[in-house]
């Protein structure tokens, strides 16, 4: 009877997903407003679409490593299978040089292609739609001045039913609705400049905020989300245990943003490359305006997910910790966990460290942790990484001392954990 029951209520689903699917097909083909003309010289428009693509950071994920500039070809692997990213240089014959404005516009706005396929949300239209048409249409423009490169588009690899259009359809009715930035006339020109910034092009919340089990955001939380693919953890933006930065200098932010590093602070991982290619080359006012908007978020409980270990620590394994924290790690971060800022970052009330998700250590410990080069900071210290020398029971011991010495009182790291993230690809 139960089982009669749940594929019942399993059809229904489906059956509200399909006809939720038929309506958003039936309405796909909105085009928006017309592209405005006059506004803008075509030098000014591709200056401001260059930016643009800089904020939005198109280039990392429309350029295959070894490849030409925003040809496309990157593997993208996501929960529903992989995904390859598309060619977006004026090549008519496997890039947009076919493409009207009006088709850029839909696409960024509307999340619809050329040819009326439904765009998949791994292109961040649920933020770009945000972009008003004056910002698609430079867009646009600067994309269409580069080397055209042919450069054939290979298809998606996702699992059935993920490769339906009907139900991206529903999906879409479900959890999209395309909406251009509203100023709230309440706020600042300047904190309205940062909402936008975040909440559109830079699009913040593909990676802090988290997702459902069908791969849809929760908004503009930015309240921390697991990147299983990848192999990281985003960090909450809003917890003052994780990267909230309500009590951080402002000066600190755009500090950190702009060169990758910042006092005790630095960035490593996905966020390394963020800021290599996309936010160093914001504009100071930009990147104080983003950061007006992010102190301005309310604070936040920890919504990181939670380790299954004991946390009951054996003084053998600390001593072992102790032991191998002097021996590979004190040099360059101190015996008391200072550090040498900016070169080596202090490990004492490191939020980084000592977050309930240990992912990022573990991934810091085992693969090394990499500034970016930046114009404002060129040549970053890095640590190299120890995972060849180090076992996992190794790296779980001189983990656990850290976060539980000099102050802090986190978690202890076991050896499961350690080995869940050894083979993880760095991309």
């Amino acid at each position: 009877m139960r089982r009669r029951l749940l594929l019942a209520l399993f059809a229904l689903l489906l059956l509200l997903l399909l006809l939720a699917g038929w309506l958003a097909l039936a309405g796909r083909d909105d085009p928006g407003p017309p592209a405005r003309t006059g506004a803008f010289s075509t030098e000014q428009q591709r200056s401001r679409g260059a930016y643009l693509a800089l904020a939005g950071d198109c280039m990392a994920c429309h350029t295959a490593r070894g490849g030409a500039a925003f040809a496309g070809g990157r593997l993208l692997a996501t929960p529903f299978g992989a995904m390859h990213t598309p060619n977006i240089t004026p090549d008519r014959a496997t890039g947009l040089g076919s493409w009207s404005a009006d088709d850029f516009w839909r696409a960024l706005h509307n999340g619809v292609s050329k040819d009326g396929r439904l765009l998949y949300p791994a292109f961040p239209y649920t933020s770009y739609t945000r972009m008003p048409r004056e910002d698609s249409d430079a867009l646009y423009a600067y994309l269409q001045s580069l080397p055209a490169i042919q450069a054939a588009n290979a298809p998606h690899q996702l699992r059935f039913p993920y490769n339906q259009q009907i139900l991206l359809a529903g999906w879409r009715a479900l959890y999209f609705r395309p909406g251009v930035y509203r100023a709230d006339a309440a706020k600042s020109a300047e904190w309205n400049r940062g909402a936008y910034l975040v909440q559109g092009p830079a699009h913040c919340s593909a990676c802090h905020s988290p997702r459902n089990w069908l791969g849809a955001s929760e908004g503009e939380s930015l309240a921390g989300a697991m990147l299983s693919m990848q192999g990281w953890y985003a960090p909450s933006l809003t917890a003052a245990d994780q990267a909230g930065l309500q009590r951080w200098p402002q000066e600190h932010i755009v500090q950190l943003l702009k060169t990758g590093v910042s006092g005790d602070a630095s960035v490593s991982g996905p966020m390394a490359e963020v800021v290599s290619r996309s936010l160093q080359h914001l504009d100071d006012a930009d990147l104080r305006a983003m950061a007006q908007y992010l102190q301005s978020l309310p604070a936040s409980a920890s919504a990181a997910p939670k380790d299954g270990g004991s946390s009951v620590v054996l003084p053998a394994f600390l001593a072992a910790g102790e032991k191998l924290y002097t021996q590979h790690c004190a040099d360059c971060h101190g015996s008391t966990g200072r550090g040498q800022a900016p070169a080596y970052p202090a490990l004492a009330g490191n939020r980084a460290l000592t977050m309930t998700a240990t992912v990022n250590p573990i991934r810091m410990v085992l693969n090394g942790g990499f500034a970016p080069a930046t114009a404002g900071n060129p040549r970053p210290y890095s640590m190299p990484p120890f995972g060849p020398v180090l076992s996992d029971m190794e790296v779980a011991q001189v983990l656990t001392y850290v976060r539980a010495s000099w102050g802090n009182q986190a978690a202890p790291v076991s050896a499961s954990e350690v080995n869940q993230y050894r083979s993880v690809p760095l991309d």
